[in-house]
């Protein structure tokens, strides 16, 4: 779309009823980013009061019909998300507008690639609208839904705001709080507070109001936005002439979440034998029913008390931005024995109630096709959303970890997902660490259920087994009688990518990036017909790759485990698009591998046929010249690779394959891939070669 215009959403797509608004923009330095904010205006074109103005410290407005959902990867970066139930927008509200603001100075001519997507309930995007001249401004209106004659519309706006989001919000009726000399102070102490009393958040948002009292209104800083402190329309309003101010505490417009250090503090335990004490203890489970119906109860609780995890979880299966409850050990009947699933979710949105039934494995458990097919048919019956599966196993697209049969005579249709437990570990490390949440008990509250998730009695470790087939494939390829066409090195080649899949989990979770592992294959081309090729080609070379994108990262992580050599190698192909001599260039590669591995293989990757020269670190340190080209062909790049012994076994015990697979790639992330991202160490211009 281009500025000023707009469009019905009806006329795009049938599934309008909600849509999602993401808000995108990069930048050179990967450093900058912006708060966005929505505001729901009446007909006179005012927000009918502060509660109407939602942003990070106020994230659902119009009885939830509108929620910030924070920001998700892409390809690009990362988007900020914004539910709407179109549906369930107050009667009052005439038009929605979107904006995102900068704070501390900081201009929206200093990103690039503004821009709005709009997608229906399904996914499909339907709207796409570029910002542009948004140089010298702080705050930018991107667009807004309107209704005209009972239909939603949208309009491309672009407008932008040198004042900030104070003169956005005073001109929809926003109140601007002006206290920022005192809440400065205020804010000041309160840190030197906590650092006196040890704590380790890095800064502490204010906690829930107890139920039944009014929230606080939402107050926009002038300090942040650029508001002078002088200007009238930033005064706050006052009941009346007897009003006396009252200092609130305002939230700012620079995000304030919680986040937990990567490292403790030290323990004032005398010894190290003291365990400190937790709310999810695990040292008395005993049996595998015992660790389901534990890890259920501990996992749906801090889903219901932590908006940002639960949602996390959800969002994914079709579930709206709302009150979440979640119970356990729920009895309904089934014909002549009624059945228990491990749990519900339910989730409430202007009055309307998504819900799903749980179904919890762990410590290696197979799901039971028997009991899903169970709560496939009582959620059909009961008109529920969903039937979610969650144990250690991962599923892969186009190979369900369980066969259900689906009543087509039935109008209702019930959806069948699955989680794995490292996905809801990924999820909570990404919060904690990495993004934050709303305040402080939540953020210990996540931290609790990672502690207990990762601990070795929980039963919650993720894909731990490479199956029964794995030993027969192993010895097949070693004694050259495994053919092509064999079942057991599909079920191999799955399993290989169900690890895949789980490394990048854990990575991305430890680094707080995107990572995803590279399908080599045609959009839309069949995951069957493609893993059915992998395994003839493992029959036929005996080897498993793999490949996975780290965002930030100059090339693309390679793991190869060749079951004939019983080696594992880790590489990347590193980019050489810098300017001068090829010796020079190979010195710089080095300098940046400084702190490398001696064991490292090098090799040039060169313009044309044929391979270019290798050699290892240790040998190339003093002679750097010994991977320059002799026939003077062009450097393209250089492939940089570490090689490993491989476990044998299929479990993740330390001889295990698995673990070793993990170890790999956690080393040469470490030591390899970290160093190539850094910076090259500065050289003074008489150390920089001639010729």
């Amino acid at each position: 779309m281009v500025k000023g215009a707009n469009v019905g959403l009806a006329a795009l797509s049938e599934d309008v009823g909600s849509v999602m608004v993401s808000l995108g923009w990069s930048s050179a330095t990967g450093e900058g980013d912006a708060d966005v904010s929505v505001l729901l205006l009446d007909g006179a074109g005012k927000v009918r009061s502060d509660v109407d103005f939602c942003f990070y410290n106020n994230p659902v407005a119009g009885n939830g019909s509108v929620q910030l959902l924070g920001k998700t990867p892409t390809a690009d970066g990362s988007e900020d998300r914004i539910s709407f139930d179109l549906d369930a927008v107050p009667e009052e509200i005439d038009k929605v507008v979107v904006a995102a603001s900068r704070y501390g100075g900081s201009r929206f001519g200093e990103l690039d690639d503004l821009r709005l997507t709009l997608a229906d309930s399904a996914g499909d995007g339907l709207v796409r609208f570029a910002v542009e001249e948004a140089d010298e401004v702080s705050a930018v209106i991107f667009g807004e839904l309107y209704r005209r004659s009972g239909e939603w519309k949208f309009r491309a706006v672009g407008q932008g705001y040198a004042s900030g989001l104070a003169g956005l919000a005073t001109d929809y009726g926003v109140d601007i709080d002006d206290d920022a000399a005192e809440e400065d102070a205020r804010e000041q102490g309160e840190q030197e507070q906590e650092r006196e009393q040890g704590q380790g958040y890095a800064e502490e948002a204010p906690l829930p109001e107890p139920a039944g009292q009014p929230a606080a209104p939402a107050r926009v800083p002038a300090q942040a936005t650029g508001a002078r402190a002088d200007d009238a329309s930033a005064a706050p309003a006052q009941d009346g002439p007897a009003a006396a101010p009252k200092p609130a505490r305002r939230p700012r417009t620079a995000k304030k979440k919680v986040t937990l250090p990567r490292t403790a503090r030290k323990s004032l335990a005398d010894n190290e034998s003291w365990r400190s004490a937790r709310l999810f203890p695990v040292s008395a489970l005993k049996s595998d029913r015992e660790r389901e119906t534990r890890a259920t109860s501990v996992v749906l609780s801090v889903m219901a008390q932590v908006p940002e995890f639960g949602r996390r979880l959800t969002a994914g299966f079709g579930a709206p931005a709302g009150r979440m409850e979640t119970f356990t050990e729920v009895t309904l009947p089934h014909g002549e024995s009624p059945r228990r699933p491990d749990g519900v979710v339910r989730v409430e949105r202007a009055g309307k109630l998504w819900t799903a039934l749980v179904e919890t494995k762990t410590n290696g458990n197979a799901l039971k096709p028997d009991q899903v097919q169970a709560y496939m048919d009582i959620a059909a019956r009961r008109g529920y959303e969903a039937v979610i599966t969650l144990s250690n196993d991962v599923a892969l697209d186009g190979s369900p970890l369980v066969d259900v049969r689906i009543d087509g005579r039935r109008k209702h249709k019930v959806a069948l997902w699955h989680l794995s437990w490292a996905e809801v570990v990924h999820q909570a490390q990404m919060l904690i660490r990495h993004e934050g949440v709303g305040n402080a008990a939540h953020a210990w509250l996540l931290q609790e259920l990672l502690h207990y998730l990762q601990h070795e009695n929980s039963g919650c470790h993720g894909f731990q087994n490479m199956g029964a087939a794995w030993v027969p494939v192993r010895r097949g390829i070693d004694d050259e009688t495994l053919c092509q066409g064999d079942a057991r090195a599909l079920e191999v080649i799955e399993n290989w990518e169900r690890l895949v899949r789980q490394v990048c989990l854990r990575l991305g979770g430890e680094l707080g990036q995107k990572v995803l592992p590279v399908q080599r294959a045609r959009r839309g081309s069949d995951p069957g017909v493609r893993r059915a090729e992998l395994a003839d080609h493992l029959c036929e070379q005996g080897r498993l790759n793999a490949e996975i994108r780290i965002e930030g990262t100059p090339g693309v992580l390679a793991i190869t485990a060749d079951l004939r050599t019983g080696k594992l190698r880790t590489s990347i192909e590193v980019p050489s698009a810098e300017p001068g001599y090829p010796l020079s260039r190979v010195k710089r590669l080095i300098r940046r591998l400084a702190e490398a591995p001696a064991d490292l293989h090098i090799e040039t990757l060169v313009d044309g046929p044929g391979a270019g020269p290798r050699g290892t670190l240790e040998r190339l340190r003093p002679e750097p010249a010994d991977i320059v080209p002799k026939d003077g062909a062009q450097i393209t790049g250089f492939r940089l690779s570490l090689f490993k012994g491989m476990g044998s076994g299929r479990g993740s015990a330390e001889t295990g394959f698995i673990r070793s697979v993990d170890e790999a790639v956690d080393r040469f992330h470490a030591q390899v891939v970290a160093q190539v991202e850094a910076p090259a160490p500065r050289r003074s211009r008489s150390e920089e070669p001639t010729g």
